[in-house]
């Protein structure tokens, strides 16, 4: 017997050429690089336990200090601390099953907060199911007090130590090292991703290109990083990984040699402890339009196509009406203000009218102060030349147009603050796409059109993601994103996005 599973082993081996199938010993980068990771995941388990823990002890604190909660157990502050402690075991297992201490759904994004708030309502339910199942009344003190104030101090913690990653981030720290690999065009667009977007959570720490050499994508991860690590794979990338120190492996689109290749990278990185990220093709969809099911091993997506009618429309548009109306009435004394500087600055009218091209690219009259001089379309022919807007658009720095007060006005976007009579009509929403020029629309080309199915907004992703700082590719691509994903808690996002932008401009010219 021990001879022939000797032999099954050697032909095992054999069969695998230099793998082995024992137990891969877990090296390397598992012990260096992911120690921040997991040192931060220690954090929030340690600070979601003591805030926790401190909810649930509030209803025995008040009985012991004489507040009566139940006339029936008056004295019994130990049945408050029995209770307490099952209550704080239960939400703890709550958050875990949530995967509320993952690397993955942490320090990035809304996810973490979603979760937060998600566990929070399970156990709100199970309490109240207990409750009327047990007759025990006495607990609901516990619903009533405790989950509320301790969701609330959780989501402030994670916000709180979300804030001390974005104040080490700037010295270079990130939760986790990563090493992109993949065909250069797609690892290119993953560098430019991961460095923008994932704030302290990732860090691209070198590429690996998978495919012949390509000088053009070379340069374009260049612009990116040019400090960044780049090599082609000739077989080790174990070697890799602990040479820079990485703890995740990204693979960025399709491998050249397909699924097999996906799945063999997987057994390779067993041996270093690094963890696999496989960055879907599938962009510019939101997590909530996306769900998974699993057919014999093979994850199926399921992807809820854009709508851009119905109910969340009609929502929609009745929050457009309560905040322009309330942002008016609030505004109205900055109106008079802003107008009296405006005629005080030199001759013309106090707002400029401009036909631009709204829902489905139908016309309509945007108004705006005005922050130019009253011959501004007639010279913006001499001004072509000196155009420094991306693609279509039009955008001087130092356009000598702009009044005195205009340039302040510009900067802190209250130029815009008249839209709201837009909104008020119906023309624009107070979030949405970037109002565009019918010369812009003229040359639109194949999906950028769609930017036109919503309503133009106020404010939008455009507006709080650097403005005329982006290039017209990346403006393009975040007013899609926001017209096939929009929610109304992205819609609020934004909305405080833009007061934090008026008040630190980014962008606005």
């Amino acid at each position: 017997m021990s001879q022939i599973s000797s032999r099954l082993r050697e032909e095992r081996v054999s069969s695998l050429g230099t793998w082995t199938l024992a137990r891969p010993s877990i090296i390397g980068v598992a012990g260096t690089a992911g120690a921040k990771g997991r040192a931060y995941l220690r954090r929030l388990f340690g600070t979601d336990l003591l805030v926790i823990a401190l909810a649930s002890s509030l209803p025995a604190i008040a009985q012991a200090q004489g507040s009566l909660l139940h006339p029936q157990l008056a004295g019994s502050t130990h049945y408050y601390v029995l209770a307490g402690l099952v209550l704080t075991a239960a939400w703890m297992i709550s958050l875990r099953s949530f995967k509320a201490h993952c690397l993955g759904s942490v320090a990035v994004g809304m996810q973490e907060y979603k979760i937060m708030v998600y566990s929070g309502l399970v156990l709100a339910g199970f309490m109240g199911v207990l409750i009327v199942l047990t007759g025990q009344e006495s607990l609901k003190i516990f619903l009533l007090l405790s989950l509320p104030l301790g969701l609330s101090a959780l989501l402030t913690g994670r916000w709180t130590w979300r804030q001390w990653l974005g104040w080490r981030s700037r010295s270079g720290y990130a939760l986790s090292n990563v090493l992109v690999y993949g065909q250069p065009d797609d690892a290119g667009f993953a560098v430019r991703q991961i460095s923008k977007k994932s704030g302290p959570a990732y860090r691209v720490v070198g590429v690996l290109m998978d495919g012949a050499p390509n000088l053009e994508a070379e340069r374009a991860i260049r612009k990116a990083d040019p400090t960044l690590p780049l090599a082609y794979d000739t077989g080790g990338i174990e070697q890799e990984v602990n040479r820079l120190h990485a703890d995740s492996v990204v693979v960025a689109g399709p491998l050249a040699g397909g699924n097999e290749a996906l799945q063999q990278l997987g057994w390779k990185l067993e041996s270093s402890g690094a963890k696999l990220i496989v960055a879907s093709s599938l962009i510019g969809v939101a997590s909530r339009r996306v769900r998974t099911s699993p057919v014999d091993g093979m994850p199926l997506l399921h992807v809820e196509l854009a709508k851009f009618t119905g109910a969340r429309y009609f929502f929609k548009r009745g929050f457009d009406i309560v905040f322009s109306v309330l942002a008016l009435l609030a505004l109205s004394p900055v109106f008079l203000v802003i107008a009296l500087l405006i005629r005080r600055d030199g001759p013309g009218k106090v707002f400029y009218v401009q036909e631009r091209a709204g829902q489905d690219g139908r016309p309509f009259k945007m108004i705006k102060f005005r922050t130019m001089v009253q011959d501004a379309e007639a010279r913006l022919a001499a001004l072509q030349k000196l155009n420094q807007g991306a693609g279509p658009l039009f955008k001087v720095k130092d356009d000598p147009r702009i009044t005195r007060c205009g340039h302040w006005l510009r900067k802190h976007s209250l130029d815009e603050l008249p839209q709201f009579v837009n909104v008020l009509r119906g023309d624009m929403s107070v979030v949405g796409p970037r109002p565009a020029l019918f010369t812009e629309v003229e040359s639109y080309e194949g999906h950028t059109r769609r930017r036109l199915l919503p309503k133009p907004g106020v404010t939008g992703l455009w507006q709080v993601s650097g403005r005329s700082n982006l290039e017209w590719k990346e403006s393009v691509r975040l007013d899609l994103y926001y017209a096939e994903n929009w929610t109304v808690l992205s819609d609020l996002r934004i909305i405080w996005r833009t007061l934090r932008v008026m008040i630190e401009p980014d962008g606005a010219y």
